[in-house]
């Protein structure tokens, strides 16, 4: 998730509701970006000291060394003995990273295939939905949305024609069915 409080309520009540065995990840980007607003900080905006410090607390992240990173930054801070004022984002970086430490579990999401990035996802949902439903004047019912957004995730996959082909074959069994065992009965009738 993008770690925003409502989104993440609303799916820690619906992992509750379902009693899902559900792990929630925070999107490793965010976290990247409030690293980096903690590293201007520490170091000039673009220096590579800066990109160094980076590097490494993000790869200390991965490997699940979170512990470390938090205390890491409060040192760096006090040793340049940075004003409340100058260590701002550092500090909301750090309280950001133990508010959601359990969200943060990358090193178990990578060995499972888990993904880290919710980037993927978001494209998708443009892609799937918003392009498709998303047009100016339009109007949908939820079984109507629905109904679209199925046979548009069909198409997407690939996967339309075989659906249809699936389909028909059904449409046609479901209205003929009482026809052929007439059919048959007429059959055995005769015979």
């Amino acid at each position: 998730i993008d770690g925003a409080d409502p989104q993440r309520r609303d799916i820690e009540a619906a992992i509750a509701l379902h009693r899902s065995d559900t792990v929630i990840i925070h999107d490793f980007v965010h976290a990247l970006e409030y690293l980096w607003k903690a590293a201007r900080c520490l170091y000039e905006p673009g220096s590579s000291q800066a990109e160094d410090w980076v590097q490494k607390h993000a790869v200390a992240l991965l490997e699940g060394r979170l512990s470390g990173v938090v205390a890491g930054m409060h040192r760096s801070a006090t040793l340049r003995k940075l004003a409340k004022k100058d260590r701002e984002a550092l500090d909301k970086c750090a309280a950001y990273l133990l508010k959601n430490k359990r969200r943060f579990d990358y090193s178990r999401a990578l060995k499972n295939g888990w993904p880290i990035a919710t980037g993927i996802i978001e494209g998708a949902c443009r892609h799937l939905v918003k392009d498709r439903m998303d047009l100016t004047g339009a109007r949908w019912s939820l079984d109507g949305a629905e109904a679209v957004l199925r046979l548009r995730a069909l198409h997407c996959s690939g996967d339309l024609e075989q659906y249809l082909d699936f389909h028909f074959q059904q449409e046609k069994l479901r209205n003929y069915a009482c026809l052929q065992a007439a059919n048959d009965e007429v059959i055995k009738m005769a015979a």
